[in-house]
């Protein structure tokens, strides 16, 4: 690469993320705006036209807070893991497979589970460091949660993988050119949406921030700043999950239009699901994961594997 390649990359990423946050904003006032309705309410209408601008303003209230440092907390630790926590979900959109100079290689999908698991050690560490119970009971719960769900979730990418051989995103464009798989693969596709869920800790699996419980979960001990981030972190972990959801499953063509409906679309259905579901129970939330989705996605998995195994088999002796 010579330096106006990485001049370019650099402007391509940074146009990238300011997207990004401005989706995120706007997609907290969806959200609070969808809910509302759902509750039979009105939701933010008066900052702006009809609340527009509402998303703004708060977060112009949260940066100028005062940011309170619990007395017995690990200092270093508690302000490094929402700024982490932001940087990593920012990452993972680095892999939008837009055929510039980002992150999009061969081996994509790989680095997107690697960057996924590594979440789960700051929202630990936020929790931990904070020396609070109910932050550390959060933190654990959380834990718990996503690790269980990321070998589903991981199991269920590898399946796909397995049907496309190969693990660059834009073999998803190729094969989806003509029929979505989630046409032919609605089971998963269901499976792979509850399991998006649960990794991004919404309700009704949102027992890392169980409010009626935990008063806040991991993160009851931050204010001003550090809660605005690990708020950011979230939602964009959430937009990303819509848009990774829409690559896997309903055609990967990020150049049109119609695809960014699609990622709303599945970020919209996040909210329906928080507005309609009650929270779930902790033990029946692991038992769906190693006894129902587990079996679901190894039962995929060696049926690709069998599948592929046969074309090749079938197209060497050809």
């Amino acid at each position: 690469m010579n330096l106006l390649e990485v001049i370019l990359s650099f402007v391509n990423m940074l146009i990238l993320l300011v997207g990004v946050l401005v989706s995120v904003a706007f997609f907290s006032l969806l959200e609070r705006k969808v809910l509302g309705y759902i509750q039979v309410r009105v939701g933010p209408n008066k900052v702006g036209f009809s609340g527009i601008v509402q998303p703004f303003n708060d977060a112009i209230k949260l940066f100028n807070k005062e940011f309170i440092l619990p007395f017995m907390s690990n200092y270093l630790l508690f302000m490094i893991s929402p700024i982490f926590m932001l940087f990593l979900s920012l990452m993972l959109w680095m892999l939008v497979p837009y055929m510039e100079m980002m992150f999009h290689f061969s081996l994509g999908l790989i680095f997107l589970l690697s960057l996924m698991s590594l979440s789960v050690y700051f929202m630990f560490m936020s929790g931990w460091s904070s020396n609070s119970n109910y932050a550390l009971l959060g933190s654990l719960r959380g834990v718990a949660q996503v690790i269980s769900y990321e070998v589903t979730l991981a199991l269920m990418i590898l399946s796909v993988v397995f049907l496309i051989m190969g693990y660059n995103f834009i073999y998803f464009y190729l094969y989806q050119k003509y029929i979505w798989f989630i046409i032919i693969l609605m089971p998963l596709s269901f499976c792979l949406l509850s399991v998006m869920l649960a990794e991004t800790n919404r309700s009704p699996f949102d027992f890392a921030e169980g409010e009626s419980e935990l008063v806040s979960g991991f993160n009851v001990d931050y204010s001003s700043g550090g809660f605005a981030l690990i708020f950011m972190a979230e939602y964009s972990s959430i937009l990303f999950m819509g848009m990774i959801f829409s690559v896997f499953m309903m055609g990967c063509d990020v150049y049109s239009i119609f695809f960014y409906f699609k990622l709303m679309f599945i970020s919209y259905v996040f909210i329906w699901v928080r507005g309609t579901f009650p929270r779930y129970r902790y033990d029946k939330l692991m038992y769906l994961s190693w006894s129902v989705y587990l079996p679901v996605s190894l039962n995929y998995l060696f049926f690709f594997l069998g599948l592929s195994i046969c074309f090749w088999k079938i197209f060497s002796m050809n």
